[in-house]
């Protein structure tokens, strides 16, 4: 599963990610984010611009995602299948 952050944006709005699964998260801004669960689950840790983070991601039961590029708050829902 691949996201972009692009204008303070996550690409896909939405995400689905199969337990065991890997996310690749890469800032496309000129500024850094992160990409965080709400439960903090996981959390990408700072990304600069430019910059990739790959994390394994092992979700049993599904998090509570609340992704959130720099100090603006930004939502999307992430499936765990």
């Amino acid at each position: 599963m691949h996201v972009a952050i692009r204008n303070f944006r996550f690409e896909p709005a939405e995400f689905t990610l199969r337990p065991g699964g890997t996310m690749t998260v890469t800032d496309h801004d000129s500024t850094a984010h992160t990409l965080t669960a709400a439960d903090r689950f996981f959390d990408t840790g700072t990304i600069a611009p430019g910059a990739t983070r790959r994390s394994p991601h092992r979700h049993s039961p599904a998090p509570t995602p609340t992704p959130a590029p720099s100090t603006r708050s930004c939502t999307a829902p992430l499936t765990v299948t």
